[in-house]
């Protein structure tokens, strides 16, 4: 079971490292315009032929509505269920758990996608992200149209939904999921806006146990912020690892780890390490274990860990 869990945490911090880097988040979501998942042509909504540019850059025409679609990542599978084509996946990751329908589905692996598996489910488009590496360049080889998404910040959350919803044809849903997480974002800010500077708790986000953590540029960082918080890796950029000696010299009153689904003894291993035993968090019992699938993800539950988070560090303004 150890080496069981070592391995999922391992896949998870990969997925992390390689789809998230270090473009600076703004601490509040605004309304942009997208650098990536663009339409390049200008049909009407749910309307095909179509050419749409993924978050890489990448131009992707898709000729007709995909009926079947493999998608290679989870964040990728729940966006494209959010916004109404769950009906046209046939074939997912080995990963993928969310929504329940998903376990019927064909399994296409993991981080090393079975490209020949992707090939024979037929699919008239594919999901993937950056975090899936090597695995893009060669699913585009095969020909088949791939979506790629890299989502870092809240915005390109968004960004990703409203391309993904585009691209199956349910732009209207997609408009809808992501004015409801924006509707779920507002009202996390109004709840907390009150609270003064000097009241904002400091936060270690634990995303690996080898301390991994997540600086600005990172939606990691974004929901510790527009929950109340302040992020003790707040000066750095994207996914770091800090040393012991500097987690500890920062001294956080909270700490939020990640992994929580696969380890379900990480928050007591952290209190029980013995350097931290002064720790202002581990003094007060302030160690939290997330929901690792719903604050890990950029998909539409990403408001969800946002909640949770706010409730972790301004319990009083929650309660019902």
């Amino acid at each position: 079971m150890k080496k069981y869990i070592s391995i999922i945490l391992g896949l998870m911090l990969l997925v992390l490292l390689a789809a998230c880097g270090s473009n600076h988040a703004s601490n509040q979501p605004q309304e942009q315009k997208p650098s990536g998942g663009e339409n390049t042509q200008a049909p009407a909504q749910g309307q095909f032929p179509l050419t749409i540019k993924d978050s890489t850059g990448q131009e992707v025409k898709l000729e007709k509505k995909p009926g079947r679609i493999v998608s290679v990542m989870p964040s990728a599978t729940e966006i494209a269920y959010a916004v109404g084509a769950g009906d046209n996946i046939v074939g997912v990751s080995n990963y993928d758990n969310y929504p329940e329908d998903v376990k019927k589905k064909e399994k296409v692996g993991d981080l090393k996608v079975n490209i020949e598996k992707v090939v024979s489910l037929e699919p008239d488009l594919i999901l993937a992200d950056t975090g899936n590496g090597e695995a893009v360049d060669a699913l585009r080889k095969t020909g088949i149209p791939v979506l790629v998404m890299e989502a870092k910040t809240f915005d390109e959350i968004y960004q990703s939904i409203e391309m993904i919803g585009k691209a199956t044809g349910n732009d209207a849903k997609a408009d809808d999921v992501v004015s409801k997480m924006k509707e779920d974002v507002k009202e996390v800010q109004e709840k907390v806006k009150a609270v003064p500077e000097a009241k904002r708790p400091n936060v270690w986000i634990e995303v690996d146990p080898s301390l991994f953590t997540a600086g600005k540029g990172t939606f990691m960082h974004d929901m510790v912020t527009i929950a109340g918080g302040k992020n003790i890796a707040g000066d750095l950029d994207g996914w770091k690892q800090l040393s012991e000696e500097k987690v500890l010299q920062r001294n956080p009153d909270i700490i939020l780890n990640t992994y929580g689904y696969y380890d379900k003894e990480g928050a007591a291993k952290i209190k029980q390490r013995p350097k931290w035993q002064q720790v202002k968090a581990v003094k007060e019992g302030r160690v939290f274990a997330l929901n690792s699938d719903v604050v890990n993800r950029p998909g539409p539950r990403i408001t969800e860990g946002l909640k949770e988070i706010a409730k972790d560090l301004h319990p009083e303004l929650f309660r019902k």
